[in-house]
């Protein structure tokens, strides 16, 4: 077995299931393979995975008995969870959550998405464990997932599209993820949201951009908006907290957030039905470092090819870059960073906006902690 290779086991009394999983998982992992919950539990007497592959459908014990052993056990209690199904009725996910899995993958899976799944899931919960020390923080990640969990009734009773959910929770755990590793903007993505708010605000004060903005759904956008950033899930932590200025090959290697946050949430996109959420997402992630003047990245758009989302999420976004610390240089006060972005107009951001952000500069700041 590998060094540092997480363990994963997977349980499918369907020898071909067992195959595909295991090659799609072997390479980056140590996997082992059983064909039912009682030789599961055999196995855990001398091992213990980071991970289990639980299949729902099989003989003897069926998945949701087996989960509801291994969470009484204090020694399996803590081990992450995924059902693999046939099944795609939403009463049959809702029993699998509501026991403990953390996710629910139909079968058929797609090979690249299941290690896509189980990477995103493993990687949450090593941040989590590294975070263990701090009890303050550790019990309001507890109080999220319990508060999670006590929702899942309300979001039955609401008649809510239960996959749909678990796709948005994971992504915005990955949020979460990136930024607790890029410790220098804490808070970035509360202060974003709000800045984006009180501009899409302004925009319906003034009758601006209304034939693009009437069928908007604010809330959903806002929600949205917290993975504009997802890509640097992909970016080294070398780089990210680097304590100086980056070089122009760290530069471009920053820059290609933009893009690898697109790819990702089209990875999404492909395994779950069409989602407003995940379109406002992907704008977001793919244009919110593009410049008015078309000097900006990934693509290079000017005026207005650049989507709407992405020149409003520019200002929110540049604004709070300018009153946050960094290493390299100290906040600047709010009628600085008001100052900078109307010098902007019509190079880095749209006259139009800017017009807006003059009326409304006075909401924008936030307080920090």
């Amino acid at each position: 077995m590998g060094k540092d290779r997480k363990m994963i086991m997977i349980v499918d009394d369907n020898i071909a299931n067992l195959r595909i999983a295991k090659n799609s998982l072997s390479d980056a992992y140590d996997v082992f393979t059983v064909p039912s919950a009682a030789k599961m539990f055999d196995l855990l007497e001398r091992n213990s995975p980071e991970l289990i592959l639980l299949d729902i459908d099989m003989p003897e014990m069926d998945g949701y008995e087996a989960v509801k052993i291994l969470k009484e056990r204090p020694e399996t209690r803590d081990i992450l969870i995924i059902f693999l199904t046939g099944k795609s009725d939403s009463e049959s996910e809702i029993e699998g959550l509501s026991l403990g899995a953390v996710d629910y993958i139909s079968k058929p899976f797609m090979p690249p998405l299941l290690k896509k799944r189980v990477e995103l899931h493993l990687t949450v919960e090593e941040q989590k464990r590294r975070l263990e020390d701090q009890a303050r923080v550790l019990k309001e990640h507890q109080a999220e997932l319990q508060k999670f969990n006590e929702n899942l009734q309300k979001m039955v009773e609401e008649k809510t599209k239960k996959v749909l959910e678990l796709q948005r929770a994971i992504l915005k755990t990955v949020a979460d993820l990136v930024e607790s590793r890029d410790d220098i903007t804490g808070g970035h993505v509360e202060r974003t949201q709000h800045g984006l708010n009180v501009l899409i605000d302004g925009l319906e004060d003034l009758g601006l951009y209304r034939e693009q903005t009437q069928d908007w759904d604010k809330d959903l956008m806002l929600q949205s908006s917290q993975l504009h950033d997802v890509g640097k899930i992909a970016i080294a932590d070398s780089i990210l907290n680097k304590p100086a200025r980056l070089s122009p090959e760290e530069f471009e290697e920053i820059k290609r957030h933009t893009t690898i946050g697109v790819q990702i949430i089209e990875r999404i996109e492909s395994s779950t039905p069409e989602s407003e959420f995940l379109k406002y997402a992907k704008i977001f992630a793919g244009t919110h470092q593009e410049k008015w003047d078309g000097t900006g990245y990934p693509a290079g758009l000017a005026g207005e090819d650049i989507p709407l989302q992405g020149r409003l999420m520019a200002i929110a976004d540049v604004y709070d870059a300018l009153v946050s610390d960094r290493p390299y240089k100290k906040a600047l006060t709010h009628e600085e960073a008001v100052h900078i972005i109307i010098e902007g107009r019509g190079t880095h951001f749209d006259p139009v906006l800017i017009d807006v952000f003059e009326q409304v500069a006075d909401q924008f700041a936030m307080p920090k902690g």
